[in-house]
């Protein structure tokens, strides 16, 4: 879908981007505050910014309580939501082009003016108690975590996280409301029919009643290389592992593009060199690699599963394939091939509007910034075989990596596999 991008700064020091989309049917509305986990007051209240976020849609100057509110929000088909990172609390709806209006004045009354009471904050503190407990039977959301402690970042772990929930009080969601939801911490992005409605938009925004606040910055670890890390259950029969090697610094657009290249040669396909001999030696299902950007650090991640019997068979094919792109073994009509492959998943990523939020929301919540997403085309047509493997060598020598695994296994079959990865 053809769009236009233009940003905006408002009176009281929110920012944001009006995307417009001539003949949208459907209003998408992201408004995020720095506002998630890594913002708690003190440890002991970590999962506070996930508390809030259930609070978000309850009682508030208008409705009694969220029932209440989501009947009437509801009503004509709009969805709303939140979630919550590390760094990040963001409330998200969409809506059919006709009712934009009643849609963000409800989206204003959710946010700025939530009435938090007691009976509501003993009901999302058990629901949020029962949302984690779940993902400890999640593996791969166990393991994570666990991998982000393990390599320096300052976060709990799953259980760690899930004991803080009981010291949350009302007096502590209120602080961390007042102290994050400010004007100048908040960003938005608007998508959907924009021309003829810009200044009333503005309008709209500039009439949320948010203290004036400022843009918090992101924390900073110091990361370090990790020794592999057992989560042991007795019930799991094979191996959940995640692994990644990090390069202390932010990719820029060019070098994403590159290294989403090269994952797609390693396990994009059925074909691919990783995960396409895989499956033809019949080692594994599904194993994955993907490229993630934060402020300060890049991550190379991959994620699987493998029979325990299979495991030493399957690092050793992944060492294999790594120290072949590490060694500039890697054939021009693969990387053509890639990037064909690029070049069509970009022609279909902007087929909704909540596609084209999506691409945008990413870097500008994290920097104020964005890509023109006009540009990509070029971007992948740049690609070439030096910038594959600079980037690739770059994360192996970094060093700074680590493996976690979740099996029933033995620690010295997870250092074996780990001893795999010292490329």
């Amino acid at each position: 879908m053809k769009h236009s991008v233009e940003e905006i700064t408002l009176k009281n020091g929110a920012k944001g981007l009006l995307i417009d989309v001539p003949g949208a049917s459907v209003m998408n509305m992201k408004v995020e505050f720095r506002a998630g986990m890594r913002y708690a007051k003190k440890p002991e209240l970590h999962e506070i910014a996930h508390v809030v976020e259930h609070l978000s849609f309850g009682a508030n100057s208008k409705y009694r309580d969220e029932q209440a509110y989501e009947t009437d929000f509801t009503k004509n088909g709009a969805y709303h939501n939140a979630w919550t990172s590390d760094f990040d609390v963001c409330y998200e709806t969409e809506c059919a082009d006709f009712e934009w209006e009643r849609i963000t004045d409800l989206k204003r009354i959710a946010i700025t003016s939530p009435k938090f009471n007691e009976d509501e904050l003993k009901s999302e503190k058990g629901n949020v108690r029962a949302e984690l407990t779940s993902y400890m039977n999640d593996y791969g959301r166990l393991l994570w975590p666990r991998l982000q402690k393990a390599i320096g970042e300052n976060v709990p772990n799953l259980r760690e996280r899930l004991s803080t929930v009981q010291n949350i009080e009302l007096k502590d969601i209120r602080e961390h409301y007042r102290r994050t939801h400010t004007a100048g911490n908040m960003r938005f992005i608007i998508t959907g029919q924009i021309r003829g409605r810009r200044r009333q938009i503005i309008k709209m925004l500039e009439n949320w009643d948010l203290k004036p606040g400022e843009r918090f910055d992101t924390p900073t670890d110091e990361l370090k290389s990790s020794d592999p890390v057992l989560i042991r259950r007795k019930d799991a029969n094979n191996i959940t592992f995640g692994f990644c090697f990090v390069t202390p610094r932010r990719l820029n657009a060019s070098e994403i593009r590159a290294m989403d290249c090269l994952n797609h040669i390693l396990t994009g396909t059925m074909s691919s060199r990783i995960l396409g001999q895989a499956r033809k030696r019949g080692l594994v299902y599904n194993l994955g690699s993907y490229i993630s950007n934060s402020a300060k650090n890049s991550s190379w991640d991959f994620d699987g599963e493998v029979n325990i019997e299979n495991a030493v068979e399957l690092f050793s094919l992944i060492q294999t394939e790594l120290m072949k792109i590490l060694n500039n073994e890697i054939k021009d009509t693969d990387i053509e091939a890639a990037k064909s492959y690029a070049l069509g998943r970009y022609q279909m990523g902007a087929q909704t509007v909540g596609q084209i939020s999506d691409f945008y929301s990413e870097n500008y919540f994290l920097s104020d910034t964005y890509e023109n997403y006009n540009r990509i085309p070029d971007l992948i047509k740049s690609i070439d075989r030096t910038a594959i493997v600079t980037l690739a060598r770059e994360f192996a020598a970094s060093g700074i990596r680590g493996l976690v695994a979740v099996s029933s296994c033995e620690k010295s079959v997870i250092s074996e596999l780990a001893e795999k990865l010292r490329l």
